[in-house]
């Protein structure tokens, strides 16, 4: 027997282990961002921040990042996105980094608005290699494998954060360790993450057939385009609209989590440093977890025949619906255990929600312009990021309480039931 021919033939998982490294990058990204938020009881009483002006510090991340979406979009349709997953991993570590040597609240900031600048770029690059290296019916997996970072990264980033306060009495020795990790594993993005199935040394003949012959089908149904159109006729789709507010949905409840958790459990239920991190922990791990599961449950259920709109806007719909209920509960229960229990269900679904959202740019738009679409979606999306933080910090400070905050969550969950009817996902965009 000719064993060379059968070297040959065998199907190696470059593809996923590039997604597993995309799913590092982004618990990095999140664990990032999560650090001030953990630090932020510290911080505060070190530079004597109001709660409006935590606020403010917890949204400057975003007013960088919203706005280098779209760029960050075009340049990984343009370019090449192993360098512009590498060259931002690398930049947002330096930035995580000079955080510590802040001496007041407008350094900070600034550091924040640095940092927003390098991560932007993270998603749009996983979107683009999302649409180079996967199968129509793996898509969803892979985006809920490198999105479920952003669920991961908080839960770990609570708790390595309040374990380095812990060890080191300092909040400044957390953002060091972060930048200095981050700045690592950028360089290690650049050694592992090509462009192309092609490029890749480690890659199987039988991979790169499987690969590409997936994405000959997928042209053969793109619909034909013309060459450099506008990007804003993607704004001419119902479907378009549809996609941006159900991720700003999403955003809304996940950023307001994301920033005002520890501090919430801190005041509301008497959590301490170390509690505090463990049940950030498990909560933000539940949602890790629930958007694992979704991508696999939503490719499993397309492979077996399941249309598009059939699963999406089912998986959609029964997601949101769990989160509005779950934040209702932990609006109206004392018991600290109850509350975590919520909060897991509450994520779980959240992020179930999330990765059905990063698969739709996919799904929406010719290879040649997901990394576009992606851009316009986080942009949209992540206009909450700007918006929560303060607003939640307003409310907090106005009525010295969390619970019309937990009741605005409530709400955006039954909207998103309603906006993810407006999107047609078999539908590609002659865009």
């Amino acid at each position: 027997m000719d064993m060379s021919g059968v070297q040959t033939a065998r199907m190696t998982s470059v593809r996923w282990k590039i997604f597993l490294l995309l799913l590092l990058l982004v618990s990095i990204n999140y664990i990032d961002r999560a650090a001030l938020s953990v630090a932020m009881p510290a911080i505060a009483t070190e530079f004597d921040l109001s709660p409006e002006r935590q606020g403010l510090i917890l949204s400057s991340f975003f007013w960088t990042y919203l706005f280098m979406q779209v760029p960050s979009g075009m340049l990984a349709d343009r370019l090449k996105p192993r360098a512009l997953i590498a060259a931002a991993t690398i930049g947002w570590g330096a930035f995580q980094a000079l955080g510590a040597l802040c001496t007041g609240w407008f350094a900070l900031l600034l550091t924040r608005l640095g940092l927003g600048i390098t991560e932007a770029p993270i998603y749009p690059g996983g979107v683009k290699l999302n649409a180079l290296w996967l199968t129509q019916n793996e898509k969803t997996r892979g985006a809920s494998i490198v999105d479920a970072g952003s669920a991961l990264g908080s839960g770990v980033g609570a708790v390595v954060v309040a374990a380095l306060m812990t060890w080191f009495g300092s909040w400044r020795a957390a953002f060091v360790v972060a930048g200095v990790g981050t700045i690592l594993c950028g360089i290690w993005a650049w050694w592992y993450i090509r462009n192309t199935p092609r490029e890749h040394p480690s890659i199987s003949q039988a991979e790169i057939d499987y690969i590409e012959r997936a994405h000959a089908e997928e042209d053969a149904r793109e619909p034909k385009t013309a060459a450099g159109g506008s990007m804003l006729r993607f704004f001419t789709f119902r479907s378009v609209w549809g996609m941006c507010a159900s991720h700003t949905c999403t955003n809304l409840i996940f950023f307001g989590l994301m920033t005002w958790l520890p501090t919430y459990l801190y005041k509301a239920h008497g959590f301490d440093l170390k509690s505090l991190g463990g049940a950030t922990f498990i909560i933000f791990f539940a949602g890790f977890v629930g958007e694992v599961i979704a991508g696999s449950l939503a490719d499993k259920w397309k492979a077996a025949g399941g249309s598009s709109n059939l699963v999406y806007r089912s998986m959609m719909m029964v997601g949101a619906f769990a989160v509005a209920v779950s934040m209702l509960g932990v609006a109206n229960v004392r018991s600290p255990f109850a509350v975590v229990s919520l909060l897991c269900v509450a994520l779980f679904f959240l992020r179930w929600c999330g990765g059905c959202n990063w698969a739709t740019p996919a799904m929406l738009a010719t290879r040649a312009r997901t990394g576009t679409l992606n851009g316009i979606m986080n942009f949209v999306g992540n206009i909450a990021g700007i918006f929560v933080p303060i607003f939640i910090g307003y409310i907090v400070q106005t009525t010295g309480s969390y619970f019309l905050a937990l009741m605005f969550f409530v709400a955006v969950a039954v909207f998103q039931m309603i906006v993810v009817l407006a999107i047609d996902y078999q539908k590609k965009l002659p865009v």
